[in-house]
This record gives structure tokens, sequence and C-alpha cells, in this order.
């Protein structure tokens, strides 16, 4: 056990594997934007028995006008799955939504010395942080700092659970959720603000643009602020 201690240690004293990546979000729901128009339609139009006016494009021009008039109700009869990759403190923000559900990966089971995780603690670097700058290497050498410890504990016979203990709110977690279309709406909505967690509203942002892309009633609405999170590449 000591000796892998020392190999761990040494392995790791420069931090040079570490692994870096940007944060992601992806649909896993497969959309077909004309049934899910035509199934809204069917749920708004029991309100007002108006199910005679179905024809040619009238589900979009009614779910928008639902929305419009703040009829919101009908949106929550379908919903979407969405795989987050980020760091562990946007999770938690992520999971405070509770008209949702959640699936996420556990670091009491994970543990990141498995060839399934490439023998790394994988990161993500914060927005606002630029590589090259004087705070990125601060960060960057917390985050070996960090990983060695973890693998140090590992290595002494702590489980997984234990060890995590020592990882920084930058590490890479995966997590699905499940929500209806007016909770996405209401996510979005907090999530892309000016006052939000840039962070938060970069990879927020990312997803409202995949929405508002494919399913153009239901988003095109939304509205983030103008910011140079994107334009600056960071």
């Amino acid at each position: 056990m000591d000796r892998d201690r020392n190999i761990c240690q040494a392995d790791r004293k420069d931090g040079c594997d570490i692994k870096i990546i940007e944060p992601s979000v992806e649909i896993i729901t497969p959309i077909d934007y004309d049934a899910i128009m035509q199934h809204l339609e069917a749920c708004g139009r029991t309100c007002y028995k108006s199910e005679h006016k179905t024809g040619p494009g009238s589900a979009e021009r009614l779910v928008r006008n639902l929305i419009k008039r703040g009829h919101e109700s009908v949106l929550e009869h379908y919903s979407f799955t969405v795989r987050w990759i980020v760091d562990r403190a946007i999770s938690h923000q992520i999971v405070r939504h509770r008209i949702a559900s959640y699936s996420q990966e556990s670091q009491r089971y994970c543990s990141y010395i498995k060839d399934a995780f490439g023998g790394n603690v994988t990161f993500i670097r914060p927005v606002q942080i630029e590589p090259g700058t004087p705070a990125y290497t601060i960060w960057e050498s917390m985050m070996q700092r960090c990983e060695c410890a973890y693998f140090d504990m590992l290595a002494l016979g702590c489980s997984p659970q234990a060890a995590r203990s020592v990882l920084p709110n930058s590490t890479k977690t995966e997590l699905m959720m499940t929500a209806n279309i007016r909770e996405w709406r209401h996510f979005l909505k907090l999530r892309t603000s000016a006052g939000a967690d840039p962070n938060m509203r970069y990879i927020a942002g990312q997803l409202l643009t995949v929405f508002k892309t494919v399913m153009p009633a239901l988003f095109d609405d939304i509205e983030r602020p103008d910011d140079d999170i994107e334009q600056k590449g960071v």
C-alpha cells in the first residue's frame, strides 16, 4: 500500500496528466417537431373543444397563442431528457429545479483511478478564467493537487466516497434531467438571465440555442441578455 502511495505521488507530482474539458449539453429525447406540436394541440384544444379547427399549421399557431396568453399548463403534457456534462458547482444549481427528474454520476461509487475514467479526475475550466493568465495557473495547479490527493487517499485504502472529499467544485460530473416543456422554459428564463452564474448562463445558453432551432414555437420568445461570454471564447 505504501508503494502504491509513493507511485501515485511520483506519477502526479507535476500534475501533467490531469484532464480538462469543456462543458456540454445534449438533448437525449428524439425530437419530432410536428408530432410534438400535434400532441400539444390535442391537449390544448380539449380546453376549448375546438378540435374542429385542427388543420395545416393550426398546431403551431395554437401553441404560440397559448404561450402568448400565459396558458402554459398545456406545455406540461410533453417532456424532454437532457444530458449535462458540467462541473459539480453547476450541477448543484441544476438540481435545485424540483419539477424535474435527475440521474447523476455518483462520486460515492465511481472510482476515477479505473480505466473507465482513463485513470484521471476530469475537471471543467470556469468560463471566467482564461488559459495563460495568472488566475488560470493558480486554478490548474490546485486541480493537480486535488487529483494527487484523491489518488493518494485511494492508495491508502480509502473508499471513493471518502476520497471524494478532497475534490473541488470544478470536478466534472454528468447528469440526466427530465422535465416538461413548461419547466424547461422556466429553467432557461432563469439560467440564461443576466444575473445567472456565468458558467450556468454559458451552458444553459447553448441548450436554449438548440431548443430554439429544433422547436421554435416553444422557445423562440425567450431572449438571452447581451453578453460577451461566447464572443470572448471563454
